[in-house]
């Protein structure tokens, strides 16, 4: 099969072997996989594939189960920039009736991050508020959408005007923090719950402004892995600072995510409340003018690789 490889610091066209699907796995011929920061950090050595799994860069796929031509999205551990790749038959999920395939192929690795970090470790409930750093990312955008249809109010810090008004679109309030302080435009209106890609002072900043009892998750650290906390205002607004990964996790845990999902969040898909946004659609051999896009950070939503 064809198959992008990890080569002289970027990604390669090549030919690997199909793989074999092991007990509880089932191999999918694979349509879409959407790409993500995981994949650049992997080319660096920063996020090295769990062990035993393949080398292949792609945490997310839509296609066909061979066995049984059931159209799905799944969540992987890797091997996504392929033709075909086997997955764990319990991170497979249906494509949801309104979105097309193109669609499917970006969703599963948002989709379980912002679950997991938003809902079960932020607890996020309705009526509440969620401020999301990296508004028009890929996890940005779809957890506007997904705190918004779950009954929540959003918050958006992005890059520019452009980025704020799309924000803005998607029913977040939303601001160019390089011009205007969140802190200052958001006072009013205090978040609950945080997810932050930034770290460094912007977590800093988010202590300062939380509502009590918030609840902080980390999810990266864009701006700095390091930040100064202010100890006495945790201690006075009784907050929560957390954080996680997903890669590599346990597939009991990876595994009640998607049943998560599968309840509460897919649902909604199918009413239309929520939609992936995609940027760019690029063939798998060009990968790497994929990753250049990408890398050049003037994406909105998601970029996708089609077979």
């Amino acid at each position: 099969m064809r198959a992008i490889e990890i080569k002289n610091d970027g990604f390669h066209l090549t030919e690997r072997p199909k793989p074999v699907p092991l007990a509880g796995q089932v191999l999918i011929r694979v349509a879409y996989a959407g790409m993500n920061r995981a994949d650049r950090l992997q080319i660096k050595g920063l996020h090295p594939p769990p062990p035993g799994t393949t080398d292949i860069p792609g945490l997310e796929v839509s296609g066909v189960i061979e066995a049984t031509g059931e159209a799905v999205c799944a969540l992987l551990p890797g091997g996504g920039y392929a033709e075909f790749v086997a997955a764990d038959k319990d991170l497979c999920l249906p494509v949801p009736k309104p979105l097309s395939l193109e669609q499917a192929g970006v969703l599963p690795e948002a989709a379980f991050t912002i679950w997991n970090n938003v809902f079960v470790r932020g607890s996020l409930k309705s009526g509440e508020t969620l401020l999301v750093h990296g508004g028009t990312s890929g996890i940005g955008t779809l957890a506007i959408q997904m705190a918004l249809s779950m009954g929540a109010k959003v918050l958006a810090t992005c890059s520019s005007d452009d980025r704020a008004a799309f924000c803005e679109k998607l029913g977040a309030k939303a601001v160019n923090r390089n011009t205007v302080s969140f802190v200052d435009a958001f006072r009013a209106t205090p978040p609950n719950v945080v997810l932050d890609m930034a770290g460094g002072k912007t977590l800093s900043d988010d202590i300062g402004l939380m509502a009590l009892d918030g609840r902080h998750v980390s999810i990266a650290y864009l701006e700095s892995q390091k930040a100064e906390i202010d100890i006495a205002a945790v201690m006075k607004k009784r907050l929560v600072i957390t954080g996680s990964t997903l890669r590599g996790r346990p597939l009991a845990e990876q595994r009640s995510l998607a049943e998560g999902l599968k309840a509460h969040i897919w649902p909604l898909i199918e009413k239309g409340q929520i939609t992936p946004v995609i940027d760019q659609v690029f063939p798998l051999e060009k990968a790497q003018k994929a990753l250049e896009y990408f890398s050049s950070g003037i994406h909105i939503g998601k970029i996708v690789l089609k077979n």
